[in-house]
């Protein structure tokens, strides 16, 4: 063989292994963008994932918040029409020792009442999301919305009405 020969099959080699390991480089350069791809769609569940469960936690903590408020205002609104008719007595009692001790039991009725975080809805102004008026009166002598009588108090627990305030309002 002659050294133009050796040099052309040394060239064709050398091509050669530069396309072998080109097609290689390209391989593993797809393999990597693969990879990334499935990194980036894995990182992608996972934060949607992430997200879901926070809303979830957050949806059942509300949901159990609720339940508790709900139960809770039920169970006052059984014991408030106790404390109404402990009311009505003592208006009719004329007896002073006996008048005393239902004073007595309805202070420490508003008194529990008020430690469990209900509060009596004031009579004031009337505002419909926290009376129900079941009479009305013109009268010049009162102002606009004014509340005239109560005939039924209302209570709230927090922002919760438990019974709304039944009133006389005038104008």
């Amino acid at each position: 063989m002659s050294e133009k020969e050796i040099n052309n099959e040394e060239t064709v080699e050398t091509e050669g292994q530069e396309n072998t390991e080109k097609t290689e480089l390209e391989l593993i350069n797809e393999k990597m963008a693969q990879m990334q791809d499935q990194i980036a769609q894995n990182n992608d569940k996972y934060l949607r994932l992430m997200a879901e469960y926070d809303n979830f936690r957050k949806r059942t903590a509300k949901e159990r918040d609720s339940l508790y408020s709900e139960a809770y205002a039920d169970a006052v609104k059984g014991i408030i029409p106790i404390i109404d008719n402990i009311e009505r007595a003592r208006a009719c009692i004329t007896d002073e020792q006996t008048a005393h001790g239902i004073d007595m039991i309805i202070t420490a009725a508003h008194e529990a009442l008020n430690k469990m975080g209900v509060t009596e809805i004031e009579a004031k102004n009337f505002d419909p999301n926290m009376h129900n008026a079941v009479m009305h009166i013109d009268d010049e002598n009162y102002g606009e919305g004014e509340i005239i009588e109560v005939f039924q108090k209302g209570y709230k627990y927090g922002e919760k009405i438990i019974r709304y305030a039944m009133v006389k309002v005038a104008n």
